[in-house]
């Protein structure tokens, strides 16, 4: 994200520029243009300018802030750090930290989770849950372009979803709560490579990816 905006910026420079600033806005007046106003009010942008880069909704500006997310992501986990990691470290490290960078902004978070799981808007939200998860498994290395490709950010997928139900509510110390629910999925995850041995040795109870799924929302499991 931009530090400061050039003299005469483009659109997408404001946007880039605002997009971290909305949740802590949005907490107040909801995703929608006076979340926008506030946000270039306190940052000194033209309100025109801003109006004009946010003119798509509140769904535009949640991808705007989602995108503002992945940046900070992986500003905290730059390719030295994950280079030391094994593959599962990798994972559940950048879930954490996109889960920190949204720590400020739980309430704006919870408003545009509620925006995104409107009927309308299902659709958007479940490219959103794969542009991350794709994010993600980039950053941690994976190169796969066969059927794991799929099923890898589908997992995960689930299990940023399920983890950001937790996140929410969680008021224990440190997200204590989050981090040890969010280490369990990661484990189901891990025992997928075992599950996945049913679908294809055609023996045995045949691998549900649906049921494997399901499993991946609930807080004990």
């Amino acid at each position: 994200m931009p530090a400061t905006l050039p003299k005469d910026p483009t659109l997408d420079e404001v946007r880039a520029y605002l997009a971290p600033r909305l949740a802590a806005q949005a907490a107040f007046d909801g995703w929608n243009e006076k979340a926008v106003a506030a946000a270039a009010e306190q940052d000194g942008v033209d309100a025109d300018l801003a109006r004009l880069a946010f003119n798509d909704g509140a769904v535009d500006m949640i991808d705007a802030w989602f995108q503002s997310v992945d940046v900070a992501m992986e500003a905290k986990l730059p390719p030295a750090t994950l280079d030391k990691m094994k593959i599962r470290e990798r994972i559940t490290a950048l879930v954490a930290a996109r889960l920190e960078v949204t720590a400020a902004d739980r309430e704006g978070l919870r408003r545009a989770l509620a925006i995104l799981a409107a009927p309308p808007n299902l659709r958007k939200a479940a490219k959103l849950g794969w542009r991350a998860a794709d994010r993600m498994w980039r950053l941690a290395g994976d190169t796969a372009t066969d059927y794991n490709h799929y099923t890898k950010r589908t997992l995960l997928s689930a299990v940023y979803a399920s983890t950001l139900s937790v996140f929410l509510d969680d008021e224990s110390e440190d997200f204590a709560d989050t981090r040890a629910f969010l280490d369990r999925r990661i484990e189901n995850v891990m025992q997928f490579e075992k599950a996945k041995a049913k679908l294809t040795s055609g023996g045995g109870e045949r691998f549900s990816m649906a049921r494997f799924v399901g499993r991946l929302r609930y807080r004990n499991s």
